[in-house]
């Protein structure tokens, strides 16, 4: 099967560059709101679904929850498990396929980490193994991206020097996809990425969910867990029971 741009990029040591940015500050910020508001056990557990290196699994397990990341990620899952100890763990694995039935409490989808697939099947397959991974009464949490505002505020050029290097990004939306392509040299090398994500709306969430068994029960627009307003929010970030 011909590997996909998510496989190529998110392995590339040049993602973990770009996105440099993204700090561990923004990361505690967002799950000490989701603590607060969905009120974990001490004993509870907890997926951490498209974990990258870890950041959001870490400071879950520090709080003191049983925690497991899965990513599709090689690298970033060979640098999360350095982090493993008795109740944090860390799995290459494809998030359309089943892993677990009945066993957490809750789980997390974060930092637009969903949307990445060519087809709505594929989508709804992974939303449906989500669900079955829940317990009865567990909770899902998907955080996105607001497409509306993502769209309208599209810089369609833009340039990035990160340590050196200099990344040319191109946006655009093409085929209900925002697509992203990012071209850079380093050590006289050119290289060549993109990303594609798909413009899901709420509407769309709604109707996945729908198909997939789930129910939204909380919606909100932001980090602080503010309420979901089109135009201005910056996330979609929806709470999920199973119907």
């Amino acid at each position: 099967m011909q590997r996909k741009w998510f496989q190529y990029w998110f392995n590339s040591p040049y993602y973990h560059i770009l996105y440099s940015q993204r700090n561990d500050e923004e990361a505690e910020f967002l799950i000490d709101n989701l603590s607060a508001y969905l009120k974990p056990k001490s004993n509870s557990r907890i997926l951490d679904i498209a974990c990258g290196r870890g950041r959001h699994s870490i400071y879950l397990n520090k709080k003191g929850y049983d925690v497991t990341g899965i990513d599709l990620s090689e690298q970033s899952i060979k640098y999360a498990q350095q982090f493993e100890q008795k109740n944090l763990h860390f799995y290459v694995h494809d998030m359309r396929k089943l892993a677990y039935i009945n066993y957490f409490d809750f789980e997390l989808n974060l930092f637009t980490s969903f949307g990445y697939f060519d087809t709505e099947k594929d989508h709804i397959n992974a939303l449906k193994s989500f669900r079955k991974g829940l317990k009865a009464d567990g909770t899902l949490v998907i955080d996105y991206f607001n497409t509306q505002k993502i769209i309208k505020n599209l810089t369609n050029q833009e340039t990035k020097t990160v340590d050196g290097i200099e990344f040319h990004l191109h946006k655009f939306v093409s085929e209900g996809k925002i697509i992203k392509h990012i071209n850079f040299e380093h050590r006289l090398k050119a290289y060549a990425f993109e990303e594609r994500v798909q413009a899901f709306f709420l509407a769309d969430f709604e109707r996945m969910f729908s198909k997939s068994g789930l129910t939204i029960t909380a919606i909100f627009g932001n980090y602080a867990l503010d309420p979901f307003d089109e135009i201005k929010s910056d996330r979609l970030i929806l709470v999920c029971k199973k119907a």
